[in-house]
C-alpha cells in the first residue's frame, strides 16, 4: 500500500505534533502518520487521548479505538494533562545532552553553562530527561488555560515547523559533528520527501558527507573509545589510591573527551 501524501498530511495534522515517539514512532508524529496511512491502529498518541484517536477514525471512516493510557490523568478536553519541563539550574552542569534531545529547540544554553527550557514551547515529551547525567529535569503541571480548537492548530502548527527547522540544522551539524552522532534515529530521507512535496513546511535538503570528513569521524571514534579506556584505568587506579599526577592526568584526558565530543 503506498498511501499519498495528501491523506498523510491531513492525519499528520490531527497529531499533536509533540514528537514524543510515545506511538512507537521514535522520529515524530509524521512517521506515525505515515503508518496509520499503511493500516496501523489509529488510538497509539498517547497525548492527543481520545480525542485524537476519535478524530482519526472518523477521518479514515474506521472504527474509533480506545486510546493508549498516559501516566496523567485527563484533562476537561479528554485529553491526558499538559505538562512541561523545567531544569532545576542550580544542579544543570552544562552538557547539553538535553538541547540535543529537544525535537523543537525549547531549551538554550551552552557547553559548561547552565542551560534552561523555554516553557512556553516545551511540549512535555520527555525526550530531554533520559539523557541527563545528573537528572536535573522534572516535569510539571501546565497551569495555563487549555487552548481552544484555533489555538490548538496554530500551536501543532507552529511546532511541525519548528521539528523540520532542527531535523535540518541537525541535518547540517551531522556533516561537521566529530565523533558519534548521539540522538534519535530520524529517517531524514522520508520527511525531505514530504517537506519538498509541501509548499508551506520548512524544505529539508540531504547534506550528503563528504569522505574525507567520514574517514575523519572513523578517527575520532577511535581515539574517543582510546581516551575513555585510559580514563576507566585511572579512575579505577585513583579509586584504591589516590595520586595527584594520576589525578591531574584525569583531568586532562577528560577535557581531551570533552572536545572531542563537542560539535
Amino acid at each position: 500500500m503506498n498511501p499519498s501524501i495528501s491523506l498523510i498530511r491531513e492525519i499528520d495534522a490531527l497529531l499533536p505534533q509533540t514528537q514524543c515517539g510515545l506511538c512507537g514512532h521514535r522520529d515524530g508524529c509524521l512517521p506515525y502518520a505515515k503508518s496509520i496511512a499503511e493500516g496501523e491502529d489509529a488510538n497509539k498518541c498517547v497525548p492527543g487521548g481520545q480525542p485524537v484517536a476519535d478524530a482519526l477514525a472518523k477521518l479514515l471512516n474506521r472504527s474509533s479505538l480506545p486510546a493508549e493510557t498516559s501516566v496523567w490523568p485527563v484533562q476537561a478536553d479528554g485529553r491526558p494533562q499538559r505538562m512541561k519541563a523545567i531544569i532545576r539550574e542550580d544542579e544543570c552542569i552544562g552538557c547539553t545532552k538535553c538541547i540535543n534531545a529537544c525535537p523543537v529547540d525549547a531549551i538554550i544554553g551552552s557547553g559548561k553553562l547552565m542551560h534552561t527550557i523555554l516553557t512556553d514551547l516545551c511540549t512535555g515529551c520527555e525526550l530531554c530527561i533520559p539523557p541527563c547525567p545528573v537528572d536535573c529535569i522534572d516535569l510539571v503541571e501546565d497551569t495555563q488555560a487549555l487552548p481552544n480548537e484555533q489555538q490548538r492548530i496554530a500551536e501543532q502548527n507552529d511546532l511541525r515547523q519548528r521539528y523540520y527547522a532542527h531535523i535540518q540544522r541537525e541535518e547540517k551539524r551531522r556533516i561537521h559533528r566529530k565523533g558519534p552522532v548521539v540522538r534519535a534515529e530520524i529517517d531524514t530521507q522520508f520527511f525531505a520527501k514530504f517537506s519538498q512535496a509541501l509548499d508551506d513546511l520548512p524544505s529539508i535538503q540531504i547534506i550528503e558527507k563528504p569522505k574525507e570528513v567520514i574517514v575523519n569521524d572513523a578517527k575520532t571514534t577511535i581515539e574517543l573509545a582510546k581516551i575513555r579506556t585510559q580514563i576507566k584505568k585511572l579512575e579505577k587506579q585513583l579509586s584504591v589510591r589516590e595520586d595527584a599526577k594520576k589525578r591531574l592526568q584525569l583531568d586532562e584526558l577528560q577535557q581531551q573527551l570533552t572536545q572531542l565530543q563537542e560539535v
